[in-house]
């Protein structure tokens, strides 16, 4: 095994000390936290009813669902892939987690795990569209926005379902702790799995050297079809786990859920610090632009700030965040 296989598959300590590369993620989401601390301090001080226990509890059931999605899309964008079919990939999980549990009988654990498979088989496809057909990952996961999209209206015809046991919608309204919900434990046991993968793991850090360089990867041993088909699954299966503690907040199954989450992933991965064009990112600075986008959103609600208007200062923050990755790859 020469030396670059045996750094890509972790039988070599990078020659950077781990302090250093400590520095290098702290420098890559220091923007993003002090935007988090200035956006809490500022809308403490003008928004009714922000800086409050209830809010706070709102403000986490709100970015659960969005922080376990982005944490896969983290994994596609160090890939320097993208995925746009994370909110239709979530809901056709969230549907047939209704259908199979409604209408086929299945017990709930049953279809639990069956929309996750579902959002797993998706995730799949995307992968091998882009490993293997070759198309381009935003082609391909378009494609699969609109095939995903049509299956969830398909299953019941564009209409909803309603009602679920009392044990499953307690997992998302029961609080422990006066905070925390299983569903808000979820994404931190899931949050620091993937941060403790990413940075420790041979197939973590290969991500990395895959969105670096795609050819030098392979030339280092990584085998990159394996590995990028196996992340988008991965990414799909999250939207599936998405859709199903969506359904245990709503206590519901709706063909429309994740609409534009998307868009909101992406924002929030790359405020973050990620790069669109692969190589860069982390876990902690998904988390915290999570947040970002959670509390704007959750201030602007509390200010009565129109929806439209709304979606105009999000796609702001995207544009903004983007130009800084820009700078940064400048520099």
């Amino acid at each position: 095994m020469s030396y670059a296989q045996a750094v890509a598959h972790g039988s070599v300590q990078s020659a950077a000390p781990r302090w250093g590369r400590l520095a290098e993620a702290l420098k890559s989401t220091g923007g993003a936290v002090i935007g988090l601390v200035v956006l809490v301090v500022v809308l403490s001080l003008v928004a009714p009813g922000f800086a409050t226990s209830r809010n706070l509890v709102n403000i986490i059931d709100q970015v659960t669902t969005l922080g376990i999605v982005a944490i896969g899309g983290t994994a596609i964008i160090i890939t320097g892939g993208i995925d746009l079919s994370v909110g239709s990939v979530m809901a056709l999980a969230t549907m047939v987690l209704g259908w199979l549990s409604h209408d086929g009988g299945w017990p709930m654990w049953a279809a639990m795990v069956a929309a996750a498979l579902v959002g797993t088989a998706c995730g799949a496809v995307n992968g091998v569209a882009v490993t293997i057909a070759k198309l381009p990952p935003f082609i391909a996961t378009l494609a699969m926005m609109s095939v995903a999209r049509g299956l969830a209206n398909l299953i019941t015809d564009g209409q909803q379902i309603v009602g679920y046991p009392d044990w499953f919608f307690s997992l998302s309204s029961q609080r422990y702790l006066e905070f925390f919900s299983v569903t808000a434990v979820t994404l931190v046991v899931i949050a620091v799995v993937s941060a403790v993968w990413l940075r420790s793991r041979p197939s973590g850090r290969a991500l990395y050297a895959i969105g670096g360089g795609e050819e030098v990867a392979r030339l280092a041993g990584i085998q990159v079809r394996r590995v990028v088909t196996a992340t988008y699954a991965i990414a799909g299966a999250l939207a599936g786990v998405a859709g199903i503690i969506l359904a245990t907040r709503l206590d519901s199954s709706q063909p429309s859920a994740g609409t534009g989450l998307e868009l909101d992933v992406i924002a929030a991965v790359v405020i973050g610090g990620a790069s669109l064009t692969g190589g860069v990112g982390s876990i902690s600075g998904t988390v915290v632009g999570v947040l970002i986008i959670g509390i704007l959103r959750n201030g602007l609600n509390l200010l009565g700030v129109s929806p439209f208007i709304q979606a105009i200062l999000i796609g702001l923050v995207i544009a903004v965040a983007v130009m800084g990755d820009v700078l940064r790859r400048r520099n």
